[in-house]
This record gives C-alpha cells, sequence and structure tokens, in this order.
C-alpha cells in the first residue's frame, strides 16, 4: 500500500471519521482508522461497534493497492499539525506505516485490516432520499430533548417515523418533548418507526453539511443507513418501544398566548441568572395582555420580568424548568411564537405561530 495525498484532502474525512473512534477502548483496534486503498480511492473507516463511519476520498494519482488500520487520534493529530500545503507520502512498510511531508517522517504501528470489525449489513427495508440541509434542520429542531444516560434507555436517542410522503423526528427525556416532521418523497403506506441512539444522531448531524447535496436513509431491521457522495454512515438502532408521543401531547388547551420569540428569550434569560441553580423553576403569571415571570432561590434573590403579549383569557400562574423553555426558544426560527395551557397542573404546548411542522411539550413543574 503506498499513496500520496494533499493534506487537505486526508485532513477533512480524517477528522469526521476519528469523532467516532472512542478514546478509551476495550478492543485496541478500536481506536484505529482502517485505510483502504482500491484503485484511484483511499476509503477511511471507523467504528465503536455501535456507529461507524466510512470516508471516501478520490486520489490524483495512482495508487498501490492495500488495507491497514492505524491509530487514528495520532495519524489526525500529524495531519493538523503540517502545513496547510503539504503533500503527505503513505507507505505501508513491513507492518508499519510511514507518513512523510517534506522533510517529516512519522513511523507509526498498525494493526492488520482484518481485525477490524464491521457493522453487518442487514436487509434495507425502506430507502429515501432527502436533502441534507431539511434532515439536518429536522434534527437540530428535536435533539436537544433526547434522555442522556437514563436507565430507559429507548429515551437515550431519537425516534424516526416513516408514514406516508412524512418523516418526522421526535425526542423526549420524560420532562419535555420535541417532535419535527418534513415532507419527504417515501413510498410507504403503513408507520415504520426506528429508535436510532444518541450518539448516531450527533455523528449524522455533524456530516450534514452540503446545504444542496443530497442524502439516502435506509431504514434496516436493526440498522440505519445515511449515504452521500462522501461519506456513508451505519448506525446500529436501539431496540425498544418508544413512547407512544401523541398522547403526550396536550388536548384541548383553552388559553392561547403570543409573544415575541426574542424578547421572551431575553426575558428567561435574565430571569434564569437568580432561579434556583439546582431546578431552575421559574414562575409565569398569565394576565390579560401581559406575563409577568419571577425566579427566586434559596439565598433568597429575586427576579421579576414583565413583558407584553397577545393574551385575553383568565389568569394563570405556572412553573417551568426554564432551561426547557430556553431550549425551545433556542431551536425556533419566526419572530412570534404560541404558547398553548390548560392550567397550572397541565403540559404546555409551545409552537412557531405560523408554522405546524415543529410541537413541542414542556411538563410543567411545582414551586
Amino acid at each position: 500500500m503506498h499513496f500520496t495525498i494533499q493534506r487537505e484532502a486526508l485532513l477533512k474525512p480524517l477528522q469526521l471519521v476519528a469523532g467516532v473512534v472512542e478514546r478509551r477502548q476495550t478492543l485496541p483496534v478500536l481506536s484505529n482508522v482502517l485505510l483502504v486503498v482500491q484503485g484511484q480511492q483511499l476509503s477511511l473507516t471507523g467504528t465503536d461497534l455501535e456507529v461507524e463511519l466510512v470516508g471516501r476520498v478520490q486520489l490524483e494519482e495512482p495508487a498501490e493497492p492495500g488495507e491497514i488500520t492505524v491509530p487514528a487520534r495520532k495519524l489526525m493529530d500529524i495531519c493538523k499539525s503540517l502545513p496547510n500545503d503539504a503533500l503527505i507520502d503513505i507507505k505501508l512498510d513491513e507492518q508499519k506505516i510511514v507518513v512523510k511531508a517534506g522533510r517529516s517522517r512519522f513511523t507509526l504501528s498498525t494493526l492488520p485490516a482484518n481485525d477490524f470489525p464491521t457493522v453487518e449489513e442487514g436487509p434495507g427495508s425502506l430507502t429515501c432520499n432527502l436533502e441534507q440541509s431539511r434532515l439536518r434542520r429536522l434534527i437540530e429542531r428535536t435533539s436537544f430533548a433526547m434522555a442522556q444516560q437514563d436507565v430507559r434507555y429507548y429515551l437515550n436517542g431519537m425516534l424516526l417515523e416513516v408514514s406516508t410522503d412524512t418523516l418526522r423526528a421526535v425526542a423526549t427525556d420524560g420532562h419535555r418533548l420535541a417532535m419535527c416532521s418534513m415532507r419527504a418523497d417515501i413510498g410507504q403506506a403503513d408507520r415504520h418507526q426506528v429508535i436510532v441512539p444518541r450518539k448516531g444522531i450527533l455523528e449524522l448531524a455533524r456530516l450534514l453539511t452540503e446545504p444542496e447535496g443530497m442524502v439516502s436513509i435506509v431504514l434496516g431491521q436493526h440498522h440505519i443507513r445515511a449515504t452521500t457522495g462522501e461519506f456513508t454512515f451505519t448506525s446500529k438502532l436501539v431496540d425498544g418501544k418508544f413512547p407512544d408521543y401523541e398522547r403526550v401531547l396536550p388536548k384541548g388547551g383553552d388559553k392561547l398566548v403570543l409573544g415575541d420569540r426574542q424578547a421572551l428569550r431575553e426575558a428567561f434569560s435574565r430571569t434564569a441568572i437568580l432561579s434556583n441553580e439546582k431546578y431552575r423553576g421559574i414562575r409565569l403569571q398569565l394576565a390579560s395582555g401581559q406575563l409577568k415571570i419571577q425566579a427566586n432561590n434559596p439565598e433568597q434573590e429575586e427576579a421579576e420580568e414583565e413583558i407584553s403579549v397577545d393574551y385575553n383569557g383568565s389568569a394563570l400562574e405556572i412553573g417551568f424548568n426554564v432551561s426547557y423553555l430556553l431550549d425551545v426558544l433556542g431551536v425556533m426560527t419566526t419572530e412570534q411564537v404560541r404558547l398553548i395551557l390548560s392550567d397550572s397542573n397541565s403540559s404546555a404546548l409551545l409552537q412557531e405561530a405560523d408554522n405546524d411542522d415543529s410541537a413541542y411539550v414542556v411538563m410543567p413543574m411545582r414551586l
């Protein structure tokens, strides 16, 4: 195996692939990246057994084929440290990889390619092609609500649901729920649901960088695979039953509040400064045409904001975790937002004022 490549051409896929590789590995080969040269193509593969990423680069000059695994982090650090315009020469020499660029020379240890685990391909049951920018928006609008290290392991990920011409993403940690849908050209009549683990979702979002580009998604029995011109990403699915999110969506809320998103976000941020650091609770007091936001903490400090809103229902007082409200307002993009409430013990539904493709549910707090 022997090839030469421009630093920039190697660094971009190497950084993406190294992102999948875990630093602390039980199997030494898992901290390596698999390099395969075939014809004029170099492919780089990283995996942690749950998620696998293959990056592809076209080589400008004919190369000597071969395959080997090398330490991912060290190879990436070497590439990063070389000058921008460096031409890198990589050669396999007696089970060591020799990396040369200008007057620099590095010799790295290797492990055989046969030791490298591959995520076995199951039959793909459903395929669709989506615009990268729209899929990325779907993930960004919902991923913040995924649980982290919850014992209910099926919450540590995102539900992707495919039904007639619609792809929907839902995430919840039990205290709040985020949901976003997009139109997609899917010839599928019945509902098909998969749960993608948290790491898989976050890695996938990192890869969707070409706004104009397309991505092909295959949903199999145990895996989801995403393919673009430059990479193939595979993630195992979470085996479990996601909660029935439609039962969580509040129905029949009779108190409709319309407010300026940016003004609300700033007022919540200021009030949050003096909320209890552990519980982050704030109190909302609704009256005709105005919303009063209050917070206090164990040190007897208090914050109060008043903000004008479009509301003409009866008075209501309700508590929330301010972080949850700020997360929602942070992913919305419209000027006006809509908040639907029923009473102080029921969840709130937040949506963009003129857009129904996303919905956010936040449970109230007792203060």
